[in-house]
């Protein structure tokens, strides 16, 4: 009897004695390495805490198929069994829902398909600005609509440009063709054209939509430029108004 107490108090010491050794190297380590802390605690987590696979911890989910067929109420792990059998990922798509719902997926296509989404949902917030002039718009006014037009670019908004034409002007709508072409080359440096420029009644309309910020060149305004909204200018027909409104259905208009 005494050699069997002995016997556990020597595997009872040994095992503490392994454990605190074990403890000591990770803390050497820790201390050799500070900033390698954690850094794969997260590695089975999406944006913003995503759980997938073994990491989710709910008693029960709900289960969606790779086809959107619900599977059911099951446990976790059973869950991530059947993910497994067809070489997908069990996520963890709603879980503040009672019990969570989890999605039978490629994790790698379903971050992309999220990527995809934001970006549309960005796009959507996309406003678009018109600017209205006329062919006979002398060359000082010209340029402050040029001015208005590259920062709305800049500020990552679209652009239609808007020629209206008056009276005789329809005589010679060649002439609206080419100022909206030169319109367009000028603002080059912040934008490319949608399009080539079309006749709407008698209208000539061109979009031009933002380059990618790190590609802009700024030719009529300054580099730390602001947007004003409000800002006035008389150009001796009648003063410029601005509304602003969603892209989908509506524009701002800067009359001429």
């Amino acid at each position: 009897m005494q050699n069997s107490t002995e016997l556990f108090s020597l595997l009872l010491r040994a095992s503490i004695e392994l454990r605190l050794q074990e403890v000591n190297t990770y803390n050497q380590l820790m201390a050799k390495y500070p900033n390698s802390r954690g850094k794969y605690q997260n590695r089975n987590r999406g944006p913003k805490g995503l759980r997938r696979n073994d990491r989710i911890r709910a008693a029960e989910v709900r289960v969606i198929g790779p086809e959107g067929t619900n599977l059911g109420v099951m446990p976790p792990r059973k869950a991530l069994e059947l993910a497994q059998k067809v070489g997908l990922d069990l996520i963890e798509v709603s879980p503040s829902a009672r019990p969570p719902v989890c999605r039978i997926l490629d994790f790698g296509k379903f971050l992309y398909e999220e990527s995809k989404k934001q970006k549309d949902t960005k796009q959507a917030s996309t406003k678009l600005k018109e600017i209205k002039f006329r062919v006979s718009i002398d060359q000082h006014d010209f340029e402050t609509k040029l001015r208005r037009a590259e920062g709305f670019l800049d500020h990552g908004n679209k652009v239609k440009l808007t020629l209206q034409f008056r009276g005789r002007e329809n005589e010679h709508r060649e002439l609206g063709y080419e100022r909206v072409k030169l319109a367009s080359q000028e603002l080059q440096g912040v934008a490319s054209a949608d399009s080539e420029p079309r006749l709407v009644g008698r209208q000539v309309t061109q979009i031009l939509s933002p380059l990618p910020e790190a590609k802009r060149v700024l030719k009529f305004n300054a580099p730390d430029h602001k947007l004003d909204d409000h800002e006035e200018h008389d150009d001796h027909e009648e003063h410029d108004d601005y509304q602003e409104e969603d892209f989908d259905h509506q524009e701002e208009v800067v009359k001429s």
